[in-house]
């Protein structure tokens, strides 16, 4: 991660909004999970990123967050503004509109733990026959390589790639998508080929990333909107390790995620009531669901018949 995030009072979100009201070409309303997020951006880039990877809203509805996303040259880096009286948060000098995106996530999170005790995972959710599969990891651990790894399965569907809400419904954690399409990057059809003509067809920004419409490899049908989660992956990369798969007991599993902030860089607020409210929700998440720890220290096929082989079902054809 390299940019901080500076909470802000209400007082400096109305300086911030006056003094850079003149770069704010382009206003979008879009809906995050019931939230109505407000994009107000001088970039025709971020501002058509942003409508391919949120359902849009009507305009007529108030937002209940505002992202800006600016540009200062006196300001030397990344740096994230949040006031969280407005729900308003200021970005600048961000490049990588992978962030961006996150940042609205969060920001719709932020609303929906404290009103409505819907909970964000920063981490994919695949639906494999009915069984809900969350996967989890630190930067550089896998995660995207084998969430779109386990989709040249026949039996497994989408509902995220990388960020998703979750609540408490009786006995059952379930688990919805929001995004209208994914993130992609350059590389993915140097590890899978199965997407090349997905890759073919997107534009890449300086990143070498692109939002880009899954349906078009897996089809229509494969992606939902939501499922109940039933198992927990957790990814690292250590080759000092040999064990590649191992099951979690709950307390170990919810240590690992407190330890390591939830694998959540992109939190907007981290104080004790927020932390409380996330290991509250972790907690009843593991004790639901079966944890295991994979370590992605071989290559990809390796590693993915590893996962394949702990969650069992049907294997992408040859």
């Amino acid at each position: 991660m390299t940019y901080n995030i500076e909470i802000i009072s209400i007082e400096k979100k109305e300086e911030l909004a006056d003094r850079y009201a003149g770069q704010l070409l382009y206003e979008v309303k879009s809906e995050i999970y019931g939230c109505c997020i407000k994009l107000l951006a001088g970039s025709r880039q971020v501002k058509e990123s942003w409508e391919e990877s949120f359902y849009s809203a009507s305009q007529s509805i108030r937002s209940h967050g505002r992202i800006y996303v600016l540009e200062d040259k006196a300001i030397k880096e990344n740096r994230v503004f949040y006031d969280p009286l407005s729900r308003s948060c200021f970005i600048f000098n961000m490049d990588y509109y992978g962030w961006i995106k996150s940042l609205a996530l969060s920001l719709a999170g932020d609303i929906l733990e404290d009103n409505h005790s819907i909970y964000s995972v920063h981490g994919a959710c695949l639906d494999l026959q009915g069984r809900g599969v969350c996967i989890l990891g630190g930067s550089g651990a896998g995660k995207t390589t084998h969430t779109y790894g386990l989709l040249r399965r026949p039996d497994t569907r989408a509902v995220s790639d990388d960020w998703f809400f979750a609540r408490i419904f009786g006995e059952d954690i379930l688990a919805f998508g929001s995004e209208k399409n994914f993130y992609i990057r350059a590389d993915l059809a140097d590890i899978w080929k199965e997407y090349s003509e997905m890759v073919e067809g997107a534009a890449f920004d300086q990143k070498g990333r692109a939002v880009a419409d899954l349906r078009w490899v897996v089809g229509k049908g494969r992606i939902l909107p939501l499922t109940t989660l039933q198992t927990v992956i957790i990814l690292k990369r250590d080759p000092s390790q040999k064990d590649t798969v191992r099951q979690m007991e709950s307390g170990e599993a919810l240590a690992l995620l407190e330890k390591n902030d939830y694998f959540n860089p992109h939190l907007l607020v981290k104080n004790d009531f927020k932390r409380r409210l996330r290991t509250q929700f972790f907690r009843q998440l593991l004790a639901r669901a079966r944890s295991y720890e994979v370590n992605t220290r071989g290559t990809p096929e390796e590693s993915q018949r590893a996962i394949a082989e702990l969650l069992g079902g049907e294997q992408p054809a040859r």
